[in-house]
Parts: structure tokens; C-alpha cells; sequence
């Protein structure tokens, strides 16, 4: 951009704040500013304390109910999951009266078998019995390893 065009427009934008410049010329120089107290920092600093805790307790409350994954009386619903990777997640759905064992990645979602016979999460859920080792019973019974 040339020299040239930026004149005018630094020329209008000197004109435009005059008037600012020139009320300030006789106006007494203004009081120094008090330095902030002891008392206002902390009370900053503790309300920023909650703030974070606040957020901290709503990530933690979130990560232990599973991320809300019942929302509402749908039909899908999800009955337990087990990590088998990093990012990787195998995931029991029941959909209606069929159950579907799925296989969870980034971008993608697989099924990896249809259960003949529903597992009862109620009964197995009681007796201590972990997803996975309900998992690799029901799949046992199908015969799948």
C-alpha cells in the first residue's frame, strides 16, 4: 500500500480526536490510583479457587455417571462398557429385546456380535460379577471365545 493513501486517513483520524486532545489540556492531572488491597486479591483469588472447583466437580461427576448416556425413556440403551485400548471401547447396547456388542473407536463403530440370549444386568450386577467377565460368560455360552 502506498504512503500516499495512508495520509489521508491518518490526517481524518488526527482531526477526530481533537477535540478529546484539546479538553484534556486544561483538566488537572487526576488523583494517583490506589494500589489494590491484600483483602480484594484474595477474594479474587478465592473466588477464582471455587470457580475451578466448581468445574473440576462437574467434570469429575460427569466422567463417573458415563456422560449422561441415558438421556430421556429412548430405546436404545447402553447396559456397560469395557476399555480395551487407548481410545478403543467394546460397548453393550440393548436395543429393544435384542442386545449388540459393539466395538467402539474414534470415527468408527462396529458390530461385533448380536447376543442370542440377553445377559440380565440386574441379576449379575447384584452377585458382584464384573461386565467383563458377564461378557466373556454369555459369549462362552454362544460359543465364542
Amino acid at each position: 500500500m502506498k504512503i500516499c493513501r495512508l495520509i489521508p486517513l491518518w490526517l481524518s483520524a488526527a482531526l477526530w480526536t481533537l477535540p478529546v486532545w484539546a479538553a484534556d489540556i486544561g483538566r488537572p492531572a487526576a488523583a494517583p490510583v490506589e494500589p489494590v488491597g491484600t483483602a480484594s486479591l484474595l477474594q479474587v483469588l478465592l473466588a477464582l479457587i471455587l470457580v475451578l472447583a466448581l468445574i473440576g466437580g462437574m467434570a469429575w461427576l460427569m466422567r463417573r455417571m458415563g456422560g449422561m448416556t441415558q438421556v430421556g425413556g429412548g430405546v436404545v440403551r447402553v447396559l456397560g462398557g469395557v476399555p480395551v485400548g487407548q481410545r478403543e471401547r467394546v460397548v453393550l447396547i440393548q436395543v429393544g429385546a435384542k442386545q449388540l456388542l459393539l466395538g467402539v473407536a474414534p470415527g468408527r463403530v462396529q458390530t461385533l456380535h448380536v447376543l442370542d440370549e440377553p445377559i440380565s444386568v440386574n441379576t449379575a450386577a447384584g452377585s458382584g460379577e464384573s461386565f467383563a467377565e458377564r461378557l466373556s460368560t454369555a459369549l462362552k455360552k454362544s460359543g465364542r471365545s
